[in-house]
């Protein structure tokens, strides 16, 4: 098959071992990130088979109805970015292993690592020594302080370990069907959504992006949080209101953020209100880029192309597809 590889901005995937799952295809791994729709699908006029890096390109009617040979999207989780519609419309099969039981560690570590620099306020420390100016301030000590992570799910899960590891109290908030989760597993609950916020050390959000979880995180759920208190957000932008994580940190309320995730990817803007904020750590949407953690997302994609090129499709989110075309 004719694969086209999308945003692997760093060529990383030729220097995986997962790659050699790919040995008899024509593959083309592009680099660079393009926006613009006509001239991405001049680009990938041959494509029968595309895979995506996570959400960094839209695929949208516009982009697939301009691909006549294109037959598989293969890529890993979640996938808000594809119109699945007009795929089933084109014919194109859709594949995404929603890998259930297998949290990224990747990304909880990255969770814990923003917990920490926000907590203990690294990058200004750092900046400051490496400006011949020494300490910047004073830090806040993890054990004994209340973690609140909100949706009980794989990630959060991970990150409850290393809280415990580091002698923080963990409360829990989610949905309904989560927090039932949570208490037959016997671990805290907070009493209700405003208790969560405000009497949280540290609130972590772990929640999919779906239609029904836009903007789950509102402004005034940060103005019941602490002055004190950090928000770290690893999982997805669109999961907070429109505007409220800035104004809240106007508002001194969180008095600082640590997030991974913008309403715009790439943000290159260093002008940015959200970016450029004082009270404001961020990572350019790190949480899954680590050698590691693409193999294994990648073996998976892989084995889906492979699975889709011998006949036997796994994974399928659109199966109607097949069953149209025969």
């Amino acid at each position: 098959m004719k694969i086209h590889i999308l945003d692997d901005w760093f060529d990383t995937l030729q220097g995986l071992p997962c790659f050699e799952n790919l040995s008899g295809h024509d593959v083309k791994v592009w680099t660079d990130h393009v926006e613009d729709t006509s001239e991405l699908a001049e680009r990938l006029q041959e494509a029968e088979a595309l895979v995506l890096f996570r959400e960094r390109t839209k695929i949208t009617r516009d982009l697939v109805e301009k691909l006549p040979n294109l037959k598989l999207i293969s890529q890993r989780s979640v996938y808000p970015h594809v119109d699945v519609q007009t795929c089933s419309d084109n014919g194109v099969l859709l594949c995404s292993n929603m890998h259930g039981g297998t949290p990224s560690y990747a990304a909880a570590e990255l969770t814990w690592a923003l917990i920490m620099a926000g907590m203990r306020d690294l990058p200004a420390q750092m900046a400051s020594v490496k400006t011949g100016h020494w300490q910047a301030g004073v830090g806040k000590t993890l054990r004994g302080r209340k973690l609140g992570l909100y949706g009980y799910g794989r990630i959060a899960r991970a990150v409850a370990g290393y809280a415990d590891a580091f002698g923080m109290n963990v409360v829990w908030w989610s949905s309904d069907e989560g927090r039932a989760r949570a208490h037959a597993d016997g671990v805290q609950v907070a009493a209700n959504r405003e208790a969560f916020f405000a009497q949280s050390d540290v609130v972590s959000v772990h929640v999919r992006l779906k239609p029904n979880t836009h903007g789950i995180i509102t402004a005034s759920d940060f103005a019941q949080m602490q002055p004190g208190a950090l928000f770290v957000n690893t999982s997805r932008a669109g999961l907070i209101a429109k505007g409220a994580l800035l104004e809240g940190l106007n508002a001194g309320r969180p008095g600082k953020a640590a997030i991974d995730v913008f309403d715009t990817e790439p943000l290159t803007d260093p002008n940015d209100p959200l970016l450029s904020h004082p009270n404001l750590i961020a990572t350019p949407h790190i949480g899954f880029v680590t050698e590691d953690e693409f193999d294994l997302q990648f073996s998976d994609i892989f084995d889906q192309v492979n699975a889709y090129a011998e006949g036997a499709p796994i994974h399928m989110i659109n199966p109607e597809v097949l069953t149209s075309a025969g």
